[in-house]
């Protein structure tokens, strides 16, 4: 059997994969990545500039082969941007070799904390019934993970000690 030992967190942007993901590497002194950063630094652009000018499908295969290549990395913690998921290399990959967590909010909750961010191009332009609706066709696949942490009630200490506990006991049902 493959080594599943990457930490990979998947889930809506404004999920705080980058975050929780910051505080899991600290405590188990692994190597992080944020894959969005990985490529707003490639670039020297931000992802909205990104999707502004050279378009989505650039911006969405650049992405697949920074993930893919970052997934090959051990024993690492690794955020991917909202929508990586959704590609099916880089599912495929992550349900193969990785531990997957699915940091899953309530639309509430997930709309409050993106809706007027511009630094999330699909986000920044629609209305709130395609929020709804990006988030309910997202879930479908993030529910493909191997873990979902419901993080609604959850502080982020909680949601860490949550991850880690998983990660450390190998635990099979989320």
């Amino acid at each position: 059997m493959e080594s599943k030992e990457n930490v990979v967190f998947l889930g809506m942007m404004g999920s705080g994969k980058t975050s929780i993901g910051l505080l899991i590497s600290k405590k188990l002194n692994l190597q992080f990545y944020d894959v969005d950063q990985i490529i707003e630094k490639e670039l020297e652009m931000s992802i909205s500039d990104i999707f502004e000018k050279k378009g989505e499908k650039f911006f969405r295969d650049l992405e697949e082969k920074t993930t893919l290549k970052i997934l090959k990395k051990k024993k690492a913690v690794i955020s991917l941007g909202g929508g990586a998921f959704i590609n099916k290399k880089i599912r495929e990959e992550i349900l193969k070799n990785h531990y997957s967590f699915w940091l899953d909010w309530n639309f509430k909750t997930l709309i409050k904390r993106i809706q007027k961010n511009t630094k999330r191009p699909i986000a920044f332009k629609s209305s709130h019934s395609e929020l709804v609706n990006l988030i309910k066709k997202r879930s479908l696949v993030y529910s493909k993970s191997k873990y979902k942490i419901n993080c609604e009630q959850l502080s982020k200490n909680e949601i860490v000690n949550k991850v880690i506990n998983i990660y450390e006991n190998k635990e099979t049902a989320s």
